[in-house]
């Protein structure tokens, strides 16, 4: 059964008494109700409540990490039935970040993250966050409240914007909900809708006076949907993979992040390196003898890049092949490409398939594995020998020392793993170095590294980071930003230090938007709006409330990880870098995709543009 789950299918206004109808209380449900105190503690909610008590029941038997958001004048009273409740929340310094912090936290934990806000601005600050978890493939729900919307509602209501509207281009479904009665089905469903198919964000919308009003409940939670599987493109598939002459190569993505012991096992099976997307990174372990790092082209690893070379068949499970990861699919053509996902609409999109199979990574792997001996390959120690080889020289690259005399940003990233240690959550923001991260820092298992990969939002990795520590006390998290990210985000530190959450922020400061100096001088021969303010970064950590740390030179990178490491608390590292004489791979990659791909005309404007500019400047110079 193919349940039409996909993000674009499940855009619209979804009113949730009619699922919630469906569902009926079977007598076995009924005897696992334990009432105490009016709050329900199993599977549904039953019992007379508010309806902000019903809200807050209803995301407790959901299990919710932690609720993030700000309190408004429309919400205090779900806000106060969450107090007592017993949900965990945090008071986030900005609605931009509780979406960020929801996201964050169903990527470190593999549950639905959750937030609240109020409508108006809160929902608009929040938007940024849910189009980053949409383009990201990450469940999370907001519970956004809305004003009075009665019949006899008075005009001019203050945050009285068109909230349904305004957020359903950037969720998979939005829950309206119009009757008190309705908000555990519509909390229940949001939550089922977020994690089925292709994962993403959902909202519930609540007008503020359902949250007073009383109703005797009794809703039973939902069961998980069920997955697809297309079993006769898998039986393609095996016919396939079952050819001993093809040499095959897995591109993993997102999509797999359950599925990393049936990912490697099949890898060995077929004797295939493995590849990942950013999002994907520690799907398979780097360690991992035939683990080859991102991307499969030249805007991946160059261990990727060369262990793909020979191969004739890609089998990818679990990736979109989007924008980023694919240098603007600069994508290499394969032989024969099998593409696995449990979205429809991602099959052979952005990279014709010969064989597109609609199935969840973890069961087509899984499924793999039990027919193992129909595509099991001898063991091949000449392309694990080949592949250490490779990734060897990619090693010793990020650890050579290529800028002076500020910090290769390169460099402190490749010692940042070896400091903290594999198991620790690493989250990077969009910056100059976000593609030297990919490379140069390893992920030994999921959920130990995180990118905003698709949306690009800036100043995404600092409330993320808080978010990770605060459903992920027992890891050490560290956050990678630019100086220009900081400026969009930075204040949320503070919530850091309130909270005593010991995030590691390392700012990567050289004073301007480098990224776009990157992209604006090989086609403009100058930059424009790219020189940021200059921050006292020692007045700001003691502004908010953390200790201040600074690495200036690369003799100081790793002394300079230790003490970030080594003091108690939320700690902010200046690191003083440079970005001249490092090659971007990704950029490289971007650019000559970019260049080829233009009409004829285009690039004859391009090339003129770029050389009177040139001349221009040579003459500029000499006067």
């Amino acid at each position: 059964m193919r349940w039409p789950l996909n993000r674009r299918e499940m855009l619209g206004v979804v009113g949730a008494a009619g699922a919630a109808a469906s569902v009926a209380v079977t007598g076995e449900a009924r005897a696992n109700h334990v009432e105490l105190r009016r709050f329900v503690r199993r599977k549904g909610v039953r019992g007379k409540m508010t309806g902000a008590q019903a809200a807050a029941a209803s995301l407790a038997c959901e299990g919710v990490p932690c609720l993030f958001g700000v309190p408004g004048a429309q919400n205090n009273e779900l806000w106060d039935a969450l107090k007592a409740r017993g949900v965990p929340y945090l008071l986030v310094a900005n609605e931009f970040s509780a979406s960020i912090m929801a996201d964050a936290s169903s990527r470190a934990t593999g549950a639905v993250g959750a937030f609240a806000v109020v409508p108006g601005p809160g929902l608009t600050n929040a938007l940024t966050g849910l189009g980053e978890a949409l383009y990201d493939s990450v469940p999370i729900v907001g519970i956004i409240t809305d004003i009075d919307r009665s019949p006899n509602a008075p005009i001019g209501q203050v945050h009285g914007l068109a909230n349904t509207a305004i957020i359903q281009p950037v969720v998979k479904a939005v829950y309206q909900v119009r009757h008190q009665s309705e908000i555990p089905g519509a909390i229940f469903q949001a939550f089922r809708v977020a994690s089925a198919g292709e994962p993403g964000p959902t909202a519930v919308v609540i007008p503020f006076p359902l949250y007073q009003q009383v109703w005797d409940f009794d809703q039973p939670a939902l069961p998980p949907f069920p997955p697809p599987f297309d079993e006769a493109a898998y039986g393609r598939t095996l016919a396939h993979l079952a050819d001993r002459r093809r040499k095959v190569g897995i591109y993993a993505g997102l999509g797999c992040v359950e599925a990393g012991p049936a990912l490697a096992a099949v890898a060995e099976l077929l004797q295939a390196p493995v590849a990942t997307s950013v999002s994907g990174k520690g799907c398979i372990p780097d360690a991992h003898p035939l683990a080859v790092g991102w991307g499969y082209g030249k805007q991946g690893t160059r261990a990727a890049e060369s262990a793909f070379r020979d191969v004739d068949l890609v089998l990818a499970v679990g990736v979109r092949y989007s924008e980023v990861s694919t240098a603007n699919y600069a994508i290499p053509k394969a032989g024969t490409l099998i593409h696995v996902d449990i979205n429809p609409r991602n099959l052979g999109r952005n990279v014709p398939a010969h064989v597109c199979v609609q199935a969840d990574a973890r069961f087509f792997l899984d499924r793999l594995v039990a027919d193992g001996e129909a595509i099991r390959r001898p063991p091949c120690p000449r392309l694990w020998q080949d592949i250490r080889k490779w990734r060897q020289i990619d090693r010793c690259e990020a650890l050579t020392v290529r800028v002076e005399p500020c910090v290769d940003p390169m460099f402190l990233l490749a010692q940042l793993r070896d400091v903290i240690g594999p198991e620790e959550l690493v989250f990077v923001d969009v910056t100059a170095s976000t593609h030297w991260a990919s490379e140069a820092i390893d992920a030994q298992g999921p959920r130990r590294y995180f990118t905003p990969a698709d949306n690009q939002s800036m100043g995404w990795a600092i409330p993320a980071a808080i978010g990770a520590q605060m459903v992920r006390p027992e890891r050490m998290v560290a956050c990678v930003t630019g100086d220009g990210c900081f400026l969009m985000s930075a204040i949320e530190m503070s919530t850091a230090a309130r909270a005593g959450l010991s995030v590691k922020f390392f700012v990567l400061d050289d004073g301007t938007y480098h990224y776009m100096q990157m992209l604006q001088e090989p086609v403009y021969r100058r930059t424009t709006a790219t020189d940021i303010a200059r921050i006292d970064y020692a007045a700001f950590a003691q502004g908010v409330g953390l200790t201040f740390n600074q690495i200036a030179s690369n003799a100081d990178v790793v002394p300079g990880l230790q003490r970030a490491v080594a003091t108690p608390g939320p700690v902010l590292t200046q690191v003083i870098v440079s970005y001249e004489g490092r090659e971007i791979r990704w950029l490289n990659a971007l650019r000559s995709n970019y260049i080829k791909k233009l009409p004829g005309d285009q690039k004859v404007r391009l090339a003129a543009r770029i050389g009177v500019r040139t001349i221009g400047r040579g003459q500029a110079d000499s006067d």
